[in-house]
């Protein structure tokens, strides 16, 4: 999950007197090969509305229907990606933001989690919604950390346990609602979030 973005780039044209202002465009799940599910752009739009609700009031989103007019961009990437997900930055004509890849086919992270995740629909929805929220962290300029507790935790450092990773959060959830309910940002992911925005 590289991430070559800094906050204060992405935002240096995004700051106003009440916070920063910023604007997301989600693909729509209409490529098959991606394995992406209708309602996966509310996973990616719950991660979104996340980082905005611990922020402290100092980050505004903002949706549109124009990947052009977005600083960031979540795309459902296909198997051939290899990862869970990736973020890139952009330079566009003066407007600085972030790509988010995301692949919701899971397949791709192994026999079992795959056979873990088509049995049981909540769990391949907490594997996608954890994996926006970290690519959309990047997006917003949070690096990795090394601590199994945060949203931001890299699996390269001491190769942490994937399943149980996934499967601690799956534990809060009684349905797909309560999603919104835990954010999955862990209070040192959040520390460091508003120490950036300052």
């Amino acid at each position: 999950m590289p991430i070559k973005l800094r906050l204060t780039v992405l935002l240096l044209s995004a700051c106003s007197a009440y916070g920063i202002d910023l604007r997301y465009w989600i693909e729509p799940c209409t490529r098959p090969e991606t394995g992406c599910q209708k309602a996966d752009t509310q996973l990616a739009e719950w991660a979104l509305q996340a980082w905005q609700a611990t922020s402290d009031g100092k980050l505004h989103l903002e949706k549109t229907d124009h990947m052009s007019q977005a600083n960031i961009r979540v795309h459902w990437a296909d198997a051939e990606m290899g990862k869970y997900g990736e973020t890139r930055a952009f330079d566009i004509g003066g407007m600085r933001g972030a790509e988010v890849y995301v692949l919701p086919d899971l397949r791709a992270m192994g026999p079992d989690i795959f056979a873990a995740a088509s049995q049981d629909a909540l769990f391949r929805e907490t594997i996608v919604y954890l994996t926006c929220l970290h690519e959309t962290g990047h997006a917003l300029g949070l690096s990795h950390t090394a601590d199994f507790a945060d949203i931001m935790y890299f699996f390269g450092y001491d190769k942490g346990d994937v399943r149980e990773y996934f499967g601690r959060y799956r534990r809060k959830l009684r349905d797909r609602a309560d999603i919104v309910k835990n954010s999955g940002i862990s209070p040192q992911d959040r520390a460091r979030f508003i120490q950036a925005l300052r």
